[in-house]
């Protein structure tokens, strides 16, 4: 087990291929992925449509990652966000690297005038950061309790959520 306490700080052009390396071993052994975690990232890059991408370290050793980029709604809603991919290094998972990573990509979308955040994945992890299921706010194809959305106004938009073109992205 790994001792210390992660910093975070945003990702610079150094740290793409360790960010690879932390996402394809956080993903490894999870159940509900098809695996393509660090393609949709390198492609989410290439794109420029990285919204906030920040890395945790420690001891000068990359441990965790978070992403978010735009979502289009059906509805028009402008200003909404998908957080994904949380990598946490395994040896790392359980200690609050996640939960930091994921609290601070949220403090830096809400700072920058973000309306909301909408994520595909486990509910019982992210309905501790506000997120909820919102009737009328679905990702088709996907069983609606594992997507989840989180506002800072007063509203929800109603639609259809798209992910950046990225989310497509394969090893190919």
């Amino acid at each position: 087990m790994h001792e210390g306490r992660a910093s975070l700080r945003p990702e610079t052009p150094h740290d793409a291929s360790v960010i690879e390396a932390v996402t394809v071993a956080a993903f490894r052994a999870a159940p509900h992925s098809d695996h393509t975690e660090q393609h949709i990232v390198r492609a989410l890059r290439a794109a420029g449509a990285l919204s906030v991408s920040l890395v945790a370290e420690c001891d000068d050793e990359v441990v965790g990652y978070v992403a978010a980029s735009p979502v289009v709604i059906s509805d028009g809603a402008p200003d909404w966000f998908g957080l994904g991919p949380v990598s946490v290094l395994p040896g790392w998972q359980g200690r609050g690297v996640g939960s930091a990573l994921v609290e601070a990509c949220l403090a830096r979308l809400q700072g920058r005038g973000a309306q909301g955040c909408v994520v595909l994945g486990e509910p019982g992890y992210y309905t501790r950061f506000g997120f909820r299921v919102v009737p009328g706010l679905v990702l088709p194809g996907v069983p609606p309790e594992y997507f989840t959305a989180l506002a800072w106004g007063d509203d929800f938009p109603q639609g259809e959520v798209s992910y950046h073109p990225a989310f497509a992205a394969t090893a190919g």
